[in-house]
Formats: C-alpha cells, structure tokens, sequence
C-alpha cells in the first residue's frame, strides 16, 4: 500500500514531514503513530499498512527532535545508551512529539471525521502515548487526553521518565504490548514494562505479552513477519472491541489479559 508524504506545520513555523495511509474504502476511525527514539515517519509501515487495510486512515509523523539524524549527532559523542537516555528525558523532544500527534489527528479528521481516534507509541512513542493519555512524568510534560484509545508497544515503567504510580488517572481504554525478550533501556527485565498494567484503574486495560518478542520486533522493519501479525491482530482485537471491550480468543505465543 502506498504511502502518502505530506508536511505538518508547527506553531514555530516549522515543517514536519509525515506519512498517511489512506483506506480504500470509508474509513472507520483516525490511527497516529508515534515512532520510538532515532526513528522516523517512514517506519511501522507493517502496522500503518494494516491499520489501512483495515479501514483506518493512518498518518505516522516524524519527531525530528528525537529522530534518526539527531540520534546519529549524538552517538557520535556518546555511547549508544547514553544517546538513547539523553534523548527519552528530553522535555523539549517531549513538548515537540504531543504537538506533532495532534497536528497529525487533525490533518487526519479533516479526511475521515467519524469513528474513534487512536494513538499508537512504541518505546520513546509509549511513553508519548502514556504521557497523551494522562501518565505522570519526568520531564515536565502534559498530555491532553485527545484520542479514544491508546496502544502502548514497549512501555516504560517508572524510572527515568515516570515516578512511581504515574498511571493511576489513565481512564481511557489502554492495550500494552510488550515481549519475553523486551529488556529496558536500564537493563531492567521486560517485566519491568508491565507496571502500568496494574496501576491504572480498571476499564478496558489489556497487556499482552508475546513469548520471545524482542523491542525490535514492534518497530517492524520486516524482521519477522509471524510476529507482526500477531502485533496487528491484537491492535485490531483491542480496536474492534468497541465498549464491550472482550478479549479475543487465545494465539499461541500471546499471554493476553485484562482489568
């Protein structure tokens, strides 16, 4: 499916490229997807095609603050998780990156005004996306609780960027992905990407853990395409579940639960 480029404008002037995927046919509801630390609006193409496929109209901006360019400047000077830290506790990127989804839902509720709308994060873009849905934070930030539904890929859990029980004002429906091979930044287990789960009040909260899933699989890159389409089916299990919010039946490789 091809993609769309287009340009999203700040308030500082500044031009934001971005992708959109477009349905074939009447969309269904508006997907952002906020790309993790040194990405860019090109990737999670395997999620954003499915989304549109699905009749989503998807739009993945770039966050050039904490895109590819700037993490190759600094890994230049530091070592590769000191680069990655400086750049997932940097408020401005932070400020940047809630400015930049919102522009990119209303460039996308210009085109398709009816269904809900969804914020997809994964890493530095889970912890945007748990930010936008209320999360207490670290660097200084405030989200405006814009979207339906939020889909977090490889959570934070408290630490460099949330203090403990952060999560405790998230009301919106929340789906949490993670894997067995997802290890934090610090070094912490994936387990430690699970914390939110159960600090947000109840209510349509789902936290699925793929077996053997690493944090390089959610960012997609074609690297295994059995576990994308896990990733996919249970976005879409969590999307179409509407109000009575039901889990799907059980797939092998996925522990999946809710509260």
């Amino acid at each position: 499916m091809a993609a769309q480029s287009l340009k999203l404008l700040r308030a500082d002037r500044q031009q934001i490229p971005a992708q959109a995927y477009l349905p074939d046919a009447a969309c269904k509801g508006v997907a952002v997807i906020s790309h993790g630390a040194g990405g860019s609006e090109k990737g999670y193409a395997y999620l954003a095609e499915a989304l549109a496929a699905r009749g989503w109209l998807a739009v993945v901006p770039a966050h050039q603050e904490s895109g590819t360019r700037v993490l190759g400047r600094s890994l230049l000077r530091h070592k590769p998780n000191e680069a990655l830290t400086q750049m997932v506790t940097d408020s401005a990127a932070y400020r940047s990156r809630l400015e930049e989804i919102g522009l990119a839902k209303d460039w996308a509720r210009q085109r398709c005004a009816q269904g809900e709308a969804v914020l997809l994060g994964h890493s530095m873009g889970a912890a945007t996306t748990m930010i936008e849905a209320g999360a207490e934070n670290l660097v200084g930030v405030r989200g405006e609780r814009r979207f339906d539904r939020y889909v977090a890929m490889s959570p934070q859990g408290s630490g460099l960027i949330f203090p403990v029980h952060a999560w405790s004002a998230i009301r919106q429906p929340v789906l949490m992905l993670t894997g067995t091979r997802d290890a934090e930044l610090g070094g912490q287990s994936w387990q430690s990407r699970t914390e939110a789960f159960t600090e947000m009040p109840p209510g349509c909260k789902w936290l699925g853990v793929i077996d053997e899933a690493t944090h390089s699989h959610f960012g997609g890159r074609g690297l295994n395409a059995a576990m994308e389409n896990l990733i996919t089916s249970t976005v879409f299990a969590f999307l179409d579940g509407g109000q009575r919010c039901v889990l799907p039946a059980p797939q092998a490789g996925l522990q999946l639960q809710q509260r």
